[in-house]
């Protein structure tokens, strides 16, 4: 989870089909929507042809983004683009067959959605015609898949998961037409990262950095043969900003800060920002001079935001839905349902509905999921037994249904993933309490030093049984901290690693305040916005090994300076 987050992750007659076909009758004080209707008309009509052939699908939806997005970028105080658009995109999802075996049986998942893009203006003739072209496309896909998948479970053995590809469900119907918080102007936008990236110009041993704004505004129609529509709005502001150097070995050295909100007056005010960014710079100057780390195994102090994006990689992906079945997966916990995963005092929830924590806002704040289920509330772990996974439609054994999971980028199909994963702890102590903690383990362990994670920029984790099932964790700031008063010591080149099942067992005691980390998550379903939530949390062992990087040399030449410049004549 971060900016740069990588994986390896009833029977229903032709009749049924004819007479699931949905009336919808405008609420009132319902707004005119051209769009809407376009896609309830063209969804009954593509119905009433496609139900008199054979194989006939047994579900249909339409998805349409209707989306703004305004993006700035900077560097060094000047301006590398600028570009505002707006867009519709539509998805089309067919299922054929039953839902007991259907097209989109396993790893046949993708023949189930086409995209496309729709005309922005509300023309119902030309939204129509694209609507009819995607869904015969969307047909013959979709058909294929399914001769495919017939003749594949006839040959195959049986699988150790027979549940059904997709979920009967009673989905709602909600219109919602109030503005998202709306668009910054472009100006805006252009002063925001002219003025921020300008600071890297006082800290020449800075080779490359940038300030990145992308402000998004959406509003998400959904109809289906369930008889239920969706029109639900949605707006988000990021802030990405990056430095980089190299140390004189040649090692890569990256800081990054995000900022999330659902507005450009909820970001932080400038004051923090600008503290953010000088920390940046004083934290690359200090790691260029750090010495390398060796590999280690002990004792380690996770800061909140790094236990965040820790829990995010290492049991988080574990607990999406789709990951239990398959005999590709790894099911690290599709067997421990009823089980402690965790110790006692820890729980976790992951809860979409929820906008802000702690006064900061959440990035996997959503009403309304990718298939046009609402947002749940979903007790994931209870005092450290696991309860629950997290569903789109793809049922999976002893859950049968969706919790509102189901998450996607356009084009593709959903998946359960997370939106926010909150780490709570009845066993706390007080944060500034945590250090001593540490030592003391370290002092009860006979080792040299222990580990405090600062932050952690994101990793990846491998959850293909083909695979080891391992984590690694990319930490960005290092300390040793000594046993015997020596102050603590910056390090650089590490990565954590281990397995989830073992990390997970030795976790000791929480702190007493929860961080947020808000990022985009990527995965076989898309990046998606998402959130992490976490106290610090002391844990008895922690595994780190070296960091590859290259043997490239920093800069030969000097950077050039303001002063330089404007002795130089230049503008």
């Amino acid at each position: 989870m971060h900016q740069r987050l990588k994986h390896v992750c009833f029977l229903l007659p032709v009749v049924a089909f004819i007479l699931a076909i949905p009336s919808w009758a405008a609420s009132p004080g319902d707004k005119p929507d051209v769009l809407l209707s376009t896609m309830q008309a063209e969804l009954l009509r593509a119905q009433s042809s496609l139900s008199k052939l054979d194989p006939a699908p047994y579900f249909l939806s339409y998805s349409v983004y209707d989306q703004s997005v305004a993006v700035a970028a900077g560097l060094q105080g000047g301006l590398v683009t600028s570009t505002r658009v707006r867009l519709r995109t539509a998805d089309v999802t067919m299922h054929i067959g039953t839902p007991a075996l259907d097209n989109s049986h396993l790893q046949n998942r993708a023949s189930a959605r086409i995209s496309g893009l729709l005309p922005l203006e509300n023309d119902h003739n030309a939204i129509a015609h694209e609507l009819w072209r995607l869904t015969y496309e969307e047909y013959r896909k979709a058909s294929k898949a399914y001769a495919n998948v017939k003749t594949k479970t006839q040959v195959q053995a049986q699988e150790e998961d027979t549940s059904p590809d997709f979920s009967e469900e009673k989905p709602p119907t909600r219109v919602d037409y109030k503005e998202a918080a709306s668009t910054p102007d472009q100006r805006s936008l252009e002063q925001f990262v002219r003025e921020y990236s300008a600071h890297f110009r006082n800290y020449p041993y800075i080779y490359r950095s940038m300030v990145l704004i992308t402000a998004e505004q959406t509003r998400f129609h959904f109809v289906s043969t369930e008889a239920n529509h969706v029109v639900a709005p949605s707006a988000y502001i990021r802030v990405v900003i990056e430095a980089e150097t190299q140390a004189d070995d040649g090692m890569e050295l990256m800081r990054v800060e995000t900022f999330q909100a659902e507005s450009f007056e909820h970001l932080p005010p400038a004051s923090e920002i600008n503290a953010r960014v000088e920390k940046m710079a004083a934290d690359l100057k200090a790691l260029r001079t750090a010495p390398l780390a060796e590999p280690y195994d002990g004792p380690a102090l996770l800061s909140g935001r790094a236990a965040a994006v820790f829990f995010h990689e290492v049991l988080g992906h574990r607990l999406e839905g789709h990951r239990q079945r398959g005999e590709q997966e790894g099911q690290t916990f599709t067997k421990k349902v009823g089980q402690s995963i965790l110790p006692e005092f820890l729980s976790v929830v992951d809860d979409p509905t929820e906008r802000k924590l702690n006064g900061i806002d959440l990035g996997g704040w959503y009403e309304f999921d990718d298939e046009g289920m609402p947002a749940k509330k979903v007790e994931v772990i209870q005092n450290g037994v696991l309860k629950n996974f997290l569903m789109s439609r793809m049922p999976i054994k002893n859950f049968s249904n969706s919790n509102g999971h189901g998450r996607s980028r356009s084009g593709l199909m959903p998946t359960g993933r997370q939106g926010n994963l909150i780490v709570s702890s009845t066993k706390t102590v007080k944060d500034s309490e945590l250090r001593q903690k540490l030592i003391d383990e370290v002092k009860k362990q006979g080792k040299p030093y222990g580990l405090y994670f600062e932050d952690i920029q994101g990793g990846f984790t491998l959850t293909q049984r083909a695979l080891p099932q391992a984590f690694q964790v990319l930490p960005v700031l290092v300390w040793r901290v000594y046993p015997d008063g020596r102050p603590d010591e910056l390090v650089r080149g590490i990565d954590i690693v281990g397995t989830p099942l073992a990390a997970m067992s030795r976790i000791l005691v929480a702190g007493e305040k929860t961080d947020v980390f808000n990022g985009i998550c990527g995965a076989e379903s898309g990046q998606v916005p998402v959130a992490a939530a976490a106290p610090a949390l002391l844990f008895s062992e922690i595994e780190v090994q070296k960091r590859a990087h290259s043997l490239n040399r920093p800069p030969i030449l000097p950077a050039p300076s303001d002063a330089a410049a404007k002795e130089s004549g230049a503008n």
